[in-house]
């Protein structure tokens, strides 16, 4: 009898449950338009931006172009948060770990959102899993240059000499697993050649040696090089996009000059950890468009060598996919791995 009792009472009572299911109710009830609330008055405090390049660089300085027009446009401070290193990867495992809550985003680039799951055997973070891709802010072409000596003034006949010359001419890039190494290997694989690639620390050391004759060969982005390209002091032989640039209207591209067929250009975007409202995310993505579509951001872009980019959240998707694909083949291919 007193067992029975005392089962009994370790039970709530019928009345009890109802009024616990009631209370559990009623806070979800409340939970779900504070939610939505939140989302409704975003964004009420400064925006973090994780950028996972170095204070000064290109992407670096072309983000910061756009800054004025997103502290205006979202009503809040983007504050920059310089986090390079590992390819992009340290700056985005700080962004993949934060809350999907809008403020903390990041900016990464080809390598870190497309090839760094190819080129190392363990990666911080899943990019499609654990990223939600927010906007495509901007291409940064890449451009084939040679040192004023070199003889052949043609892609082709410069390829024609690496054929009759294996592994005599050294090209020049950013460093091992950057989307400038990856364009210098997929260079290699279409035209039949074989080059020797030498890393540098960032596109424009290499440009740098190749300006002074160190390296005759480089491939490094359209910033680094444009003025000295302009002045004479670099021979331009193609442009790595599909199409010509406005920046360079007389430099062909690599499909054009000997090359059918390649396409590498660098690229970069915001994204966001994921879960992040879809509200949030579509939010972000009209503010950062209508920041690209503003002239002056634009015209200085372009002065520096650089084409703004904005499109849809679903294409930008798409387009992290395409690249994934496109340069897992090339480094499986060429045989790079990072550790």
């Amino acid at each position: 009898m007193h067992s029975s009792s005392g089962r009994a009472s370790a039970r709530p009572c019928p009345a009890r449950r109802r009024a616990l299911v009631t209370l559990a109710a009623g806070a979800v009830a409340l939970a779900a338009p504070l939610h939505s609330q939140a989302q409704a008055d975003y964004p009420n405090k400064p925006i973090r931006v994780v950028v996972t390049f170095p204070p000064g660089g290109s992407s670096d300085a072309v983000f910061r172009m756009l800054v004025p027009r997103l502290n205006e446009r979202l009503g809040q401070p983007v504050v920059v948060d310089n986090r390079p290193g590992a390819g992009g990867n340290v700056g985005l495992t700080v962004v993949a770990r934060a809350a999907p809550d809008g403020y903390t985003l990041g900016l990464g680039a080809a390598g870190a959102l497309s090839a760094n799951a190819s080129l190392y055997a363990q990666m911080p973070f899943d990019p499609a899993r654990d990223l939600q891709p927010v906007a495509m802010v901007a291409a940064i072409p890449f451009v084939l240059v040679g040192h004023p000596s070199l003889q052949p003034r043609t892609l082709k006949a410069l390829i024609d000499q690496a054929k009759a010359e294996p592994r005599k001419l050294s090209i020049a890039h950013g460093g091992n697993g950057t989307a400038m190494h990856l364009s210098a290997a997929l260079l290699s694989q279409m035209a039949g050649v074989q080059l020797v690639e030498v890393a540098y620390r960032g596109s424009g050391p290499a440009a740098l040696d190749v300006l002074g004759g160190q390296v005759p060969l480089g491939i490094v982005d359209l910033p680094s090089a444009l003025q000295q390209i302009r002045a004479g002091k670099l021979v331009a032989y193609a442009v790595t996009s599909p199409s010509r640039l406005p920046m360079l209207p007389d430099v062909p591209t690599m499909s054009e000059a000997g090359v059918p067929g390649y396409d590498s250009t660098g690229w970069f975007g915001i994204v966001a950890p994921a879960g992040t409202p879809e509200s949030i995310v579509t939010r972000l993505n009209a503010e950062i468009n209508a920041g690209l579509a503003d002239e002056a951001t634009r015209a200085a872009m372009r002065n520096l060598g650089v084409e703004p980019a904005p499109q849809s959240t679903a294409a930008f998707a798409r387009y992290i996919g395409s690249e994934t694909t496109k340069w897992a083949q090339v480094i499986q291919r060429a045989g790079i791995k990072l550790d």
